[in-house]
């Protein structure tokens, strides 16, 4: 058993503890909301996040930083990509020893281009963590909730502590893959958020599965490319990490990112869906920074760039797509043919 703190009380942040409660590990479950640790220690639901779920009782829920970290061994990171960097300037005050840092936040910072990995690298001393490892794939907090069949990736530059991480989590209910590939990993889950506002997007224009089949796969297009020219393997995003997180995302109406291009497909502004979601929509974040990063580099992201005129300059969803259908016309093999002979 490990004693483990989960920074982020959200719903995967819940889901994760979890898993590892169910794992049998000491699992400590932090919040910035004091009202939210006093529910979940002594009602055990997180209602506004996990509507009608009981989490177990060796969840114990802190509102106070250090002592959610005292003695733990491992810390996961479930914050909002946005708050990343000011949790791990509190953590660096907290932490007394080395741990392991997992994240399973998905996102890209917008101005400096950088992963979550490299923004913890940044914010947090050498000497105070083992490793970073990443966990990401198609997993809505929901269904993992409720102990439905769930498989996930983690990686990390130490393969050692990525299956010491891998052996926290995985059980019958919740399967864990390793992959070298920390780079592909990360963007794999962050920039699907993208395309998976271009499907709600388009499920809320009213059009229909050939519409939708046709964004996911151009949409895998984009991400090999912008992923590649960032180092990542091309072979990552045909994986969990890539093409099944993008599936789940695109398709489920659980997906925070479907639902807000769902509302925007159906004529509200990006304020409006703002407010009615409540959450963190980590795709319009990540929408301007994919953006921003693709002119920098010259990677022709065509979705992504619709996206964002949509999301930042005001242009009708309606229209982008018929921009996009009136392209020029294009081999499709040829990009990955291109990708692949780099790589070789």
């Amino acid at each position: 058993m490990e004693k483990i703190a989960v920074i982020g009380a959200g719903s995967w942040g819940t889901a994760l503890a979890l898993v590892l409660a169910d794992n049998d590990h000491d699992v400590r479950l932090w919040t910035h909301r004091q009202k939210q640790a006093e529910e979940i220690n002594n009602t055990h639901t997180n209602e506004k996040y996990l509507e009608g779920i009981t989490l177990p009782e060796s969840i114990t829920a802190f509102h106070n930083l250090k002592e959610a970290v005292k003695d733990v061994s491992h810390i996961i990171l479930v914050v909002p990509t946005k708050a990343m960097r000011e949790v791990c300037q509190e953590l660096k005050q907290v932490i007394d020893h080395p741990v392991t840092i997992t994240h399973a936040s998905k996102g890209i910072e917008p101005s400096t281009y950088k992963r979550v990995s490299e923004v913890i690298a940044e914010e947090l001393p050498g000497e105070l963590y083992n490793a970073i490892v990443v966990l990401s794939g198609p997993s809505h907090a929901e269904e993992v909730s409720l102990r439905q069949p769930t498989t996930v990736t983690v990686s990390s530059e130490n393969l050692k502590q990525a299956e010491l991480v891998q052996d926290l989590f995985i059980n019958e209910k919740f399967r864990v893959y390793t992959s070298p590939d920390l780079v592909g990993v990360e963007l794999g889950g962050a920039l699907k958020n993208i395309i998976a506002l271009g499907a709600g997007i388009s499920d809320g224009l009213g059009y229909g599965d050939n519409a939708k089949a046709a964004l996911i796969t151009r949409g895998l297009a984009e991400i090999t490319r912008l992923g590649t020219s960032m180092g990542a393997n091309p072979l990552t995003f045909a994986g969990l990490s890539g093409v099944g997180d993008l599936i789940v995302t695109c398709t489920s109406h659980h997906s925070r990112n479907w639902r807000a291009g769902n509302l925007l497909g159906k004529g509200n502004d990006l304020d409006e869906v703002l407010d009615k979601m409540g959450m963190v929509v980590e795709g319009v974040r990540t929408t301007k920074a994919a953006y921003q990063f693709s002119k920098e580099q010259s990677v022709e992201m065509p979705i992504t760039n619709g996206l964002y005129r949509i999301l930042f300059e005001g242009e009708k969803p309606k229209d982008v797509v018929d921009q996009l259908m009136t392209r020029g016309r294009r081999h499709e093999m040829e990009e990955l043919s291109n990708i692949l002979g780099e790589r070789s």
